[in-house]
Formats: structure tokens, C-alpha cells, sequence
């Protein structure tokens, strides 16, 4: 890492990112001054956290992609997401009792990342309640996707992920939509995206379900539970 400044554009993107929507424009002019905080250039390829290491700054990614992968009690690396520039990320860490990060983060392009201490951001925090408010949500909001995530990736089989994935996602009582495409599908239940074609019409020709597009109509709900 390597550390550098504050571009006023950079500025205005942090203002601009969920962490801070909806506070005012009086305090997001003076914010900067009471946080204590670092900006670095991040070269692809470097490890940005690393598992198992404490949470002792709030993080906004400023531009660039970052990979997340944990080593599960298997040793196997398993991707669980991509954080993609803006956002602030590692928030439900940051004041737990057991900070410690659960995964590893990988820079897959050039980046640039602010770092602030948890003291200051404390500071602005308990003094600004709007940014309370969507620091307690986009905690919320993180831990739930990562229980869902993780969930996904406990099961073994490209069946059982598709099958939790899709009931996650109904719409109607037979009805499911996809946020994903079938290639970003494949990456995010880590598997090929052949294999998961394949699988997918072994599913259709069972009955078990009919695909069109991102819409998934399914067929057998009591048939698809079976599978996890």
C-alpha cells in the first residue's frame, strides 16, 4: 500500500455512498475534519485485510474491486463476494467485541481505499443520528447477506446451492427471479458455469422446475426441499 490524498472528486463520492445519504450538507463539510483517517493507493493483486486479523478501521473503497474469500475448517479457499467501489464495507466488525475479520480481501484491480480509526468514526457518529441510522442498517443489511452467503456455500452439491438460492428468491408462491445472469450465477454459488447449465436442465428435464431468462418457475416445491 501506498499512502496518498484526498481528491476533491474522491470527496464527493464518500459523500455520496449509503453510509452518509441523508446527512446534512453542514456536517459533511466539516466530517473529514474530526475523522482520523488514511488514504492508500492499492496496487492489483495485494491483500488488502487478511483473514483473522482485528477490525480497528472503518473502510470505504473508493475505486476498484476487492475479492473476498475465507479458508474454511477444510482449508479450502471459498469465494464469498466482490465489493465493488463506493461502499464502505467491514462495518459489522468495526465495534463488536470480537473484531475479527472473517475473510480476506484481495484487490483484483487498482484501488484506492480510505481508512478510518473506530475512535474517531465513533465520535461522528454518536454526534450526527441520521448517520447513526444507516450505520445500524448497512450493519444489519451486511450481516444478513453474509448468513445468506455462507448458507449457500455450506452445501455440497450445485443442486442444493441453485435450490437455496432460488427459494431465497421467490417472488409468488411458484414463482422466482434471479438477480444474477447464468456466468455471475455460476461465480457466486462457486461452480463452472457449464456444470451449472448442465445442472439446470437435468433440474428442467425432472420437472422440477422451468427456466426463462432470470424467471425460474418451480414445479415441485416438496420435490426441491428433498435436496436441502
Amino acid at each position: 500500500m501506498k499512502e496518498t490524498h484526498l481528491t476533491d472528486e474522491q470527496i464527493r463520492v464518500i459523500h455520496k455512498i449509503p453510509l452518509f445519504r441523508g446527512v446534512s450538507d453542514e456536517f459533511k463539510e466539516t466530517m473529514l475534519d474530526k475523522m482520523d483517517y488514511a488514504v492508500y493507493e492499492i496496487k492489483k493483486g495485494e491483500i488488502v485485510i487478511r483473514q483473522d486479523t482485528p477490525c480497528n478501521h472503518m473502510h470505504i473503497l473508493l475505486r476498484g474491486n476487492l475479492e473476498v474469500n475465507i479458508i474454511d475448517v477444510s482449508g479450502n479457499n471459498v469465494k464469498v463476494e466482490n465489493i465493488v467501489a463506493p461502499r464502505s464495507f467491514a462495518t459489522p466488525h468495526l465495534f463488536n467485541d470480537n473484531n475479527i475479520f472473517p475473510a480476506t480481501f484481495t484487490a483484483i484491480e487498482e484501488t484506492i481505499l480510505l481508512k478510518a480509526t473506530k475512535e474517531s468514526v465513533f465520535k461522528i457518529i454518536s454526534s450526527e443520528p441520521e448517520l447513526l441510522k444507516n450505520f445500524l442498517r448497512l450493519t444489519g443489511n451486511c450481516n444478513a447477506c453474509t448468513v445468506s452467503r455462507l448458507r449457500i456455500l455450506s452445501y455440497k452439491s450445485i443442486r442444493s446451492r441453485f435450490i437455496y438460492y432460488i427459494l431465497n428468491h421467490k417472488k409468488s408462491d411458484g414463482l422466482a427471479v434471479m438477480e444474477h445472469n447464468q456466468t455471475q450465477l455460476a461465480e457466486y454459488l462457486c461452480v463452472t458455469r457449464p456444470a451449472l447449465a448442465n445442472e439446470l436442465k437435468k433440474m428442467s428435464d425432472e420437472g422440477l422446475i422451468r427456466t426463462n431468462g432470470k424467471e425460474v418457475e418451480i414445479l415441485s416445491v416438496a420435490a426441491l426441499m428433498k435436496y436441502i
